[in-house]
């Protein structure tokens, strides 16, 4: 009860705390959206949003980029910073950009996601990560 209590924290159990949110964020993204997109790329290639004008097919390539393969790497704790970059531009975008002006409902998730990348990048991936052991 007095750990619950407390603000102090271990090196272990904040590196455990980094470890979950890597994963239970990356995962969620990767098999939420990452896959998903890959999954429908025909159907999506021809509308997808295309913020940088240059093209819808090339806007949802980079977007599975970031979604797919930096979500990959952020579970691994591999390149993370990079990685966690690259989804933090790609969430901005859906969440300031796409979303602007839509109910609460089309924005909160995104902005959840968006945090906890944000703070993997900020952070860094922890010691239990591919970067960790590498002494990155």
């Amino acid at each position: 009860m007095r750990k619950l209590l407390s603000t102090g924290y271990s090196d272990g159990a904040f590196n455990f705390a980094l470890l979950v949110q890597r994963v239970v964020t990356g995962l969620l993204l990767l098999i939420g959206h990452g896959l998903p997109k890959i999954s429908n790329f025909s159907e999506l290639s021809g509308s997808f949003y295309d913020p940088f004008r240059i093209g819808h097919r090339y806007s949802l390539i980079l977007v599975i980029l970031a979604e797919l393969f930096c979500s990959m790497f952020i579970v691994l704790g591999l390149f993370t910073r990079i990685a966690a970059f690259i989804i933090v531009v790609d969430l901005s975008i859906a969440v300031f950009i796409y979303h602007h002006g839509q109910p609460f409902k089309n924005v909160d998730l995104g902005a959840i996601y968006l945090a906890s990348v944000f703070t993997v990048m900020i952070v860094g991936p922890g010691r239990v990560s591919v970067d960790g052991m590498m002494g990155k």
